[in-house]
């Protein structure tokens, strides 16, 4: 894990359009909008008229596109790809989508999640000879589907045969000579929804990119479930034995975008109610309720609103420090929390304060937000989380590796309150995540292993006695 936060893990976005739509540019437009799901690399893969064409490199959506790029990137149907990495390097070969050559003509795959069988099957397949252009699990699901399509009479039959060997945590979206393909893994524990714009389709990780191209929302794609679409429409087929849902709910609690709705839940109805929830387990006297940018903002709203405290700015967020940011060497960690946030001094001087975040996962951010709070005259500064506490790592597309890191699993409540300096420090309960959902419309459930250690598939065979 790479900061103080749950890193974020990936977004996928794919077009199926008419003749003459401009997928290339639709793709463009959805990954904009998926920013916030992988800042590290991104890429697009479009069908030209049964050539698989490809743009992929390190950076931002803005970054690696232009005008003249987009230019070469001609056809109806795309997928695109922003990557954070968290199997396998960050580096231009793993960036995605994937693109591979095979007996009947090509493929690219767009994934987000993670394997938890990847290695095992990686070694099976290189010691039958097979060499591998990257070091992703992505390239695994990719060789399977190619692999079965040999000897398989339809393009979701191989899909479905692949799934019965991978194990873990997966959406994706396949792009073949004349078809797209979307897949959501048994659990749907990463997110996958269906829309469409004016007779074109459009699958993406979140709703907020379809309205980034214009679609409107149709559903989510189900656990388990393959979506294939092509000329003559679209079509459905259900794996069999589908377990209950178990949707990562850090995708409400911190990664979605905050216009999103996954599941039938919406992310900000979500945070208000978390916020709420937490005001009423853990109240305090205080002047002003405040909420560290942006993933604690709503449940600040939300807790405002429920305890009746004011609701205000007490923090600034620099916006135009993004992941090139030259950090600070050991010694001066606080000037590098000072460039990227400050507090807004005649807000909070003299004021007892009420910090609302969404997670702490090492404290050794959290520390020094409170410490600038205090700096800027803060009398008191009470600190309230919107989410448990995270115990346990996280095997299935978010970047925890291990407990070593996480200081819930080390520290009770009350030393994480000594260690960041807190007057008062409170967690939301396990319980209160459920009840949240379901006050913001949804009825699903979630996968809250990173809180409980309750893993719904199982570990990765080689963490065992580790996790």
């Amino acid at each position: 894990m790479k900061g103080n936060k749950p890193e974020e893990e990936c977004g996928i976005f794919g077009y199926f359009g008419k003749d003459g739509t401009d997928a290339a540019r639709m793709a463009y437009y959805g990954l904009y909008a998926l920013q916030h799901r992988g800042q590290e690399s991104c890429g697009i893969a479009i069908n030209d008229s049964g050539t698989i064409v490809y743009h992929k490199d390190m950076g931002h959506v803005n970054e690696v596109f232009n005008d003249v790029v987009l230019n070469h990137l001609k056809g109806k149907i795309s997928i695109g790809h922003v990557r954070y990495s968290t199997t396998g390097d960050s580096s231009r070969e793993n960036a995605q989508p994937l693109v591979i050559k095979y007996r009947r003509g090509q493929m690219a795959l767009a994934h987000n999640g993670n394997l938890i069988n990847a290695r095992r099957l990686r070694e099976q397949m290189e010691d039958e000879g097979l060499i591998f252009q990257s070091t992703i699990d992505s390239e695994v699901i990719l060789n399977l589907i190619s692999r079965n399509l040999v000897t398989s009479p339809s393009v979701e039959y191989a899909v479905s045969r692949m799934m019965d060997s991978i194990k873990g945590a997966y959406a994706f979206l396949l792009l073949t000579e004349d078809q797209l393909i979307a897949v959501r893994d048994p659990y749907g524990i990463r997110p996958l929804c269906l829309g469409i714009a004016d007779g074109s389709y459009v699958a993406a990780s979140e709703s907020c990119a379809l309205d980034s191209v214009g679609a409107s929302f149709v559903r989510d794609v189900e656990p388990g479930e393959i979506l294939i679409i092509d000329k003559s429409g679209i079509r459905s087929h259900m794996t069999s034995d589908l377990p209950q849902k178990r949707l990562c709910v850090f995708e409400h609690v911190y990664f979605a975008r905050t216009d999103s709705i996954i599941d039938g839940i919406g992310v900000y109805a979500f945070r208000v109610e978390s916020g709420k929830l937490l005001a009423r387990q853990h109240p305090v006297e205080a002047d002003l309720v405040i909420g560290v940018p942006d993933s604690g903002l709503d449940a600040a709203h939300g807790y405002a609103l429920e305890s009746g405290i004011p609701y205000g700015h007490g923090l600034v967020k620099n916006r135009y420090v993004g992941r090139t940011f030259i950090q600070p060497e050991q010694g001066q960690r606080e000037k590098g929390v000072r460039i990227k946030l400050n507090a807004i001094r005649n807000n909070v001087y003299n004021k007892r304060v009420i910090m609302i975040d969404d997670s702490i996962v090492r404290g050794t951010t959290t520390d020094r937000i409170v410490q600038l709070l205090r700096d800027a005259g803060a009398r008191e500064v009470h600190m309230r989380v919107s989410s448990p506490p995270v115990k346990y790592p996280c095997f299935y597309g978010i970047d925890t590796p291990n407990r070593k890191q996480l200081v819930a699993a080390k520290k009770s409540v009350e030393e994480i309150r000594k260690l960041i300096g807190a007057d008062s420090l409170g967690f939301m309960s396990l319980e209160a995540l459920d009840e949240a959902a379901g006050s913001a419309g949804g009825n699903c459930g979630f996968c809250k292993a990173c809180f409980n250690g309750e893993y719904p598939m199982g570990i990765p065979d080689d963490m065992e006695g580790k996790k």
